[in-house]
């Protein structure tokens, strides 16, 4: 069995609990492998200053790397029996050497990493040409592969599986997404990732992602233990987001969830009564 004693250091600001001590401890560490795996594809897409050419030869090598991870989780009997000629070659051993192990540990569908690695490399394709999103169902098609795959990675590993509760997650998820493409609007626009849709204002996609967020947010409540406590700190997290969204202007200032802010959270999150209160 891997080492779950300790998970990954989360090195980058983010807005919503990524392996908190919410989280069941004996998920920390795969939870935090699978964020370290799409924080660095993340990195590899938008981060320093690549030209788009680079970045995708970059996500490319990191898809391969990805398949050759699947390939032994999926073949490997024990985790001894790693295969180390790929990690030797690769430039992100740190990444799938861990993945691979809880690859196969708990048969997380890799499927949904690589809709990950299909997002970001839009992303770069989308900068690169300055492409602008035609309208919402295009724009929602992407959070389909940027964001729904995290919300079902994690439905599995906390054991959930009916199919309407992966439908509110993949809300919840899209929800996220949007959330913080309207927070981060003032820092995406100078870097041309343009992600509001042609022909729409930024208080209508607000207003639609608070909806979507709302419709699920019921299954906070319904996933048992402290992966449900985890859940539902994410939903009122978002849903904090907005307050502030909705009373600010996010084009010229990036809105930052505050101290004050956790506490409201946090009662939010106790009382039932004050869950859907928005």
């Amino acid at each position: 069995m891997i080492n779950q004693a300790k998970a990954l250091k989360v090195d980058h600001y983010e807005n919503f609990p990524v392996a908190s001590w919410l989280c069941p401890r004996h998920l920390r560490f795969p939870v935090s492998v699978i964020y370290h795996f799409a924080r660095t594809a993340d990195d590899l897409a938008d981060e320093g200053q690549s030209s788009a050419a680079q970045r995708l030869i970059d996500l490319s090598e990191f898809r391969s790397d990805l398949n050759h991870c699947v390939t032994d989780a999926n073949n490997m009997s024990s985790a001894s029996g790693l295969q180390q000629s790929y990690l030797e070659r690769s430039k992100w051993p740190q990444i799938f050497k861990p993945l691979c192990t809880v690859l196969r540990e708990y048969q997380i569908p890799s499927a949904s990493l690589f809709l990950l690695l299909d997002a970001f490399e839009q992303d770069v394709m989308y900068s690169h040409h300055e492409r602008r999103y035609k309208n919402r169902e295009e724009l929602m098609a992407y959070c389909q592969k940027s964001a729904a795959p995290i919300g079902r990675i994690m439905m599995h590993l906390f054991g959930e599986s009916k199919p309407d509760d992966l439908l509110k997650s993949d809300s919840i998820c899209c929800a996220l997404q949007l959330i913080n493409f309207w927070q981060d609007i003032s820092l995406d626009i100078p870097r041309k990732r343009f992600y509001l849709p042609e022909a729409s204002t930024i208080e209508d996609e607000i207003d639609f992602a608070k909806k979507l967020m709302q419709d699920a947010a019921s299954l906070a409540l319904s996933v048992p233990g402290r992966a449900g406590w985890e859940l539902r700190f994410v939903v009122q997290g978002g849903m904090r987001i907005i307050d502030k969204l909705e009373r600010s202007n996010p084009v010229k200032k990036r809105p930052k969830i505050t101290r004050l802010d956790y506490a409201l959270i946090a009662w939010r999150c106790l009382f039932k009564k004050h869950f859907f209160a928005h």
